[in-house]
């Protein structure tokens, strides 16, 4: 439906368009419903799905969802359902082991996505070699030979891209969200297997293309599964651990290429092969987690839904109320980043280090990324997803521009190659605590559950589309336009994302992902007039003349929420 429907305290329906939300307003869908036609409708909803032994339960969660804020008056509550509630609030960080185990396994996922790029990061170093496709001056198939190594390294990309993501749906639909991860696991550690026993340039790059199948599924899945199973207080926080441990992944895959530096001939064989390890745990652990219960309601197995609620939440109630707002949900609806980490070695080589120095130089830049996404755990729900990348995208456009502008300087200079680490790293760690987490954390967000499989599978596969065209080109690109033409092409690709998050991308902190449906009714034209007509002049009023005096005119309108998060001001802008 595109309407939910809402009671006022006269009893009169009213509407809310999540299609096309033009007032901006923003509502629990149980918002003003009588109590006793609220406690009917769970009556009928427990015969229904025959949980009548729960009716009780769920009638003080229904009670407890559409009035969060003020639970000390219900009186349905005892004094210890009320103690649960208040420690909710205080100790948000007190979760279940399980709900920790379900973030551990994703972030295994992401640690396989990371060493997955890595790998080719040291290989690219002598496996060219290896199969006679070098690029070195002088060699006449030189031109030929940029675009294959291209082609291998954006290889798990393109399948991704194409395919991998798109089977995310039907193995999702089929298998739920641990049966795609073992599937993923399974292809993530076979087609790695078979990368180091390649013998030919064409079998390396199937076995990539087979890497992409897991690859893609498992990018599109991990962040949906940890964000249906997280509360929305720390959703942010925990979501974006994604990046955090595919940071971790890059940093492994970069210690592994420094470790077999020193193996031979076999050295790349090892470096590409070694990426198996951390999806064995994956494959094997994905089912001692709880399966996502906004799934399992959404196959209609609410007793399931209900036994999975109780292993990722601290009590009963929390999860009976979780489970009747997430069922009237259904009811009613039914950057450069990657060049660096694929060919930072490359770029270290043409700026004058020898290729163990710039493997020790690749783990460094792996280091950074890693060490720097662990602020983006506190400050994604705090500071915010919108707030981190409005503050980022310009500092990693500037440090990128330095970066190439120091290839500049003399090659006999002694500041030349510390000039371009430097930047490179500086880049790293602005892109660690923004760009880096907030995508997939986003984009596990945005849509709704009806079809929030394709649409991930939707944003997943533009991103490693794009990775497959960067990975592709970027030996041409370079060879074209140089190493500081070529950054600074990244570099005004940062400007160009800047202006559109500033335009087109609505702030998600703190909103339970029922809410974030009302959040993204609201027209785009109308989001983009408010930043450039509202939020822009406010901004330079306040903190470019510093006039204390200015004021913001929020966006959003919140009288009528009674959500289970916190509004923290501004969150709506």
């Amino acid at each position: 439906m595109s309407e939910k429907d809402h009671y006022s305290e006269e009893g009169r329906p009213q509407h809310v368009n999540i299609n096309n939300n033009v007032q901006a307003k923003i509502q629990n869908p149980l918002y003003g419903i009588p109590r006793e036609t609220l406690l009917a409708q769970v009556e009928e909803f427990a015969r229904e799905r025959g949980m009548e032994d729960m009716t009780l339960l769920l009638q003080k969660g229904a009670l407890l969802a559409q009035n969060p804020k003020q639970f000390e008056s219900i009186p349905d509550l005892d004094e210890s359902d009320k103690a649960i509630i208040r420690r909710e609030t205080t100790h948000k960080w007190s979760q279940p082991r399980d709900l920790y185990l379900t973030v551990v396994i994703c972030s295994l996922a992401a640690a396989v996505q990371g060493w997955d790029q890595t790998g080719s990061n040291g290989a690219n170093l002598s496996f060219p070699q290896e199969f006679n496709i070098t690029t070195e001056p002088g060699n006449p198939n030189a031109d030929t030979n940029q675009w294959i190594i291209g082609l291998i390294n954006a290889g798990p990309y393109i399948a991704s891209c194409l395919l991998g993501c798109w089977l995310t749906d039907p193995l999702n639909h089929y298998f739920g969200r641990r049966g795609t991860l073992f599937f993923c696991g399974i292809f993530c550690i076979f087609s790695v297997i078979g990368q180091g026993l390649a013998q030919t340039w064409p079998q390396l790059f199937v076995c990539r293309l087979l890497l992409g199948l897991g690859m893609g599924p498992k990018a599109t899945t991990s962040p949906v599964f940890a964000a249906e199973n997280t509360p929305a207080s720390i959703r942010g926080g925990l979501v974006m651990s994604w990046q955090m441990w595919t940071a971790f992944g890059i940093l492994l895959g970069f210690s592994a290429n420094l470790a077999l530096h020193g193996m031979g001939r076999i050295a790349w064989r090892l470096e590409l092969g070694s990426a198996f390890i951390p999806a064995v745990p994956l494959t094997i652990g994905i089912y001692f987690c709880p399966e996502s219960p906004r799934w399992l309601m959404k196959k209609g197995r609410y007793h399931a839904a209900y036994k999975s609620f109780c292993r990722l939440r601290n009590s009963e109630l929390q999860a009976a109320r979780d489970l009747y707002i997430f069922v009237v949900m259904i009811a009613q609806q039914m950057c450069g980043i990657n060049i660096i980490a694929f060919y930072s070695s490359s770029i270290f080589v043409a700026a004058g280090y020898s290729s163990k120095q710039a493997l020790l130089a690749s783990w460094g830049f792996g280091l950074v990324n890693w060490l720097f996404a662990f602020p983006a755990v506190w400050t994604i729900d705090t500071f915010g997803r919108r707030n981190l990348l409005l503050f980022t995208f310009p500092n990693m456009a500037w440090t990128l521009l330095a970066a190439g502008f120091s290839f500049y300087l003399p090659e006999s200079s002694s500041v030349r190659v510390p000039l371009i680490a430097f930047f490179i790293f500086l880049f790293a760690a602005f892109y660690s605590p923004g760009e880096g987490p907030v995508p997939f954390t986003y984009s596990a967000e945005v849509f709704p559950l009806t079809h929030r499989e394709m649409g991930m599978s939707w944003a997943v596969a533009t991103c490693l589309f794009w990775a497959s065209v960067l990975s592709l080109t970027f030996p041409r690109l370079i060879a074209a336009f140089g190493s500081v033409g070529a950054f600074g092409f990244y570099a005004g690709m940062n400007v160009a994302a800047l202006v559109m998050i500033f335009l087109f991308m609505p702030e998600t902190k703190q909103r339970t992902l029922e809410e974030l449906d009302y959040v993204f009714a609201v027209p785009t034209s109308r989001h983009a007039s408010y930043q450039v007509s509202e939020f822009l002049p406010y901004f330079i009023r306040r903190w470019i003349l510093f006039q204390r005096s200015a004021t913001l005119k929020p966006l959003y309108n919140f009288d009528e929420v009674e959500s289970i998060t916190v509004y923290e001001k501004g969150a709506g802008h």
